[in-house]
């Protein structure tokens, strides 16, 4: 099947295991996309306020719950105590903070990759 109908932009850490099984999944199912790498060019905050609306998904799911960073900064207990805009401006300061992957189109974004999800949403 080829994806035709939609621009996808493909936010990944280019190191990152998940990220790659997630390319190479797009890439085995001839899906175009815009890959980012979101060490070098972070999502702003306005991305990030966008993309959390548009996806359904609760604003912890953006969080990078496994990363060395988000443990530093004990985030596991803080979040609760920050509003969504304090979350937002705490993802758009680094996006090692940011899980990932991401995928966005017009109308959908994904974070994560579950292979599933992703046939369901793109395919």
């Amino acid at each position: 099947m080829v994806y035709l109908s939609k621009e996808i932009l493909f936010v990944c850490y280019p190191r990152c295991g998940t990220c790659k099984k997630a390319r190479t999944w797009l890439d085995n199912n001839n899906i175009e996309y815009k890959e980012r790498d979101i060490k070098e060019d972070n999502p702003t905050k306005e991305e990030l306020s966008l993309w959390f609306e548009k996806s359904g998904y609760p604003l912890k799911k953006f969080f990078n719950t496994s990363g060395l960073r988000y443990r530093e900064l004990n985030l596991k207990d803080k979040l609760k105590e920050m509003s969504d805009q304090e979350q937002i401006e705490l993802l758009a300061s680094d996006g090692m903070l940011v899980k990932r992957p991401i995928v966005v189109t017009n109308d959908i974004v994904i974070v994560g990759f579950k292979e599933e999800e992703w046939e369901n949403k793109l395919l």
